[in-house]
């Protein structure tokens, strides 16, 4: 964990991630991501030199079989308030519109419940727990299906809502955060989705690895493409910031 911390801590520095006396939420999804994320952050806050309030919030989408009362007690267990939110994501997706692609709609209603919760709650920052491999599929998604080079940004301001999204966790590979979560033994709650690994994001992921076989520093270099180019947002010239 203090790897994930030390990782955690230096994307928020580059990027100016928090502000003193902030109240920031953190989404939890119940993956291994945004679970990870929660830890890092909670631990943070005892000793980072910008004092930050932290709440947790998770949308229920009413997938069958996702039950989160484990991350509402591990939530009281690490001193963080915890609110739960009911959204039909999988009744209006799955068995009333019946989606051949349902990812676009789902994550639309999603982001449009989460930033409606944040508001009632009089919060303007939320965490996200996308880590360095998603920005390099996300990257790869752009080019090959939307003919764009794009990702999404460490710091994202909202406007129509006001919110500003963080994602401290770019730093770190999900293999590390894969291995944090069980070392932490947190309480993941499995993804029961119906598009689950038959995805585009599954598909980019499925070719990264096997281009990996050829090209092992194929990650480094395209993560350090978003860097270098730099894509909107992910300048780390401080004067530019």
């Amino acid at each position: 964990m203090q790897h994930i911390l030390g990782f955690a801590r230096r994307c928020i520095e580059d990027y100016n991630m928090i502000a003193e006396g902030e109240t920031i939420a953190v989404g939890v999804s119940g993956g291994k991501d945004s679970m990870v994320a929660l830890a890092a952050l909670a631990q943070l806050r005892r000793f980072y030199p910008k004092r930050f309030q932290l709440e947790a919030i998770t949308l229920e989408t009413g997938m069958p079989g996702m039950d989160f009362d484990a991350v509402a007690a591990y939530c009281e267990s690490i001193d963080v308030p915890y609110t739960r939110v009911q959204v039909p994501v999988y009744q209006i997706v799955f068995e009333e519109r019946r989606e051949k692609n349902p990812c676009s709609l789902c994550a639309k209603m999603r982001r449009g419940s989460l930033n409606t919760a944040l508001t009632e709650r009089g919060i303007h920052k939320i965490a996200l727990g996308h880590h360095y491999d998603d920005a390099i599929e996300t990257l790869l998604m752009n080019l090959l299906f939307e003919g764009r080079i794009g990702c999404f940004q460490p710091v994202t301001y909202l406007d129509r809502t006001g919110v500003t999204q963080i994602r401290p966790l770019l730093y770190c590979h999900e293999d590390e955060i894969r291995r944090a979560a069980e070392k932490l033994q947190l309480p993941i709650v499995h993804s029961t989705c119906p598009a689950d690994g038959s995805s585009r994001r599954q598909e980019v992921k499925e070719l990264i690895a096997q281009l990996e076989g050829k090209y092992p520093d194929l990650r480094q270099k395209l993560f350090g493409s978003i860097q270098r180019y730099p894509l909107y947002g992910w300048n780390l010239e401080k004067e530019e910031r």
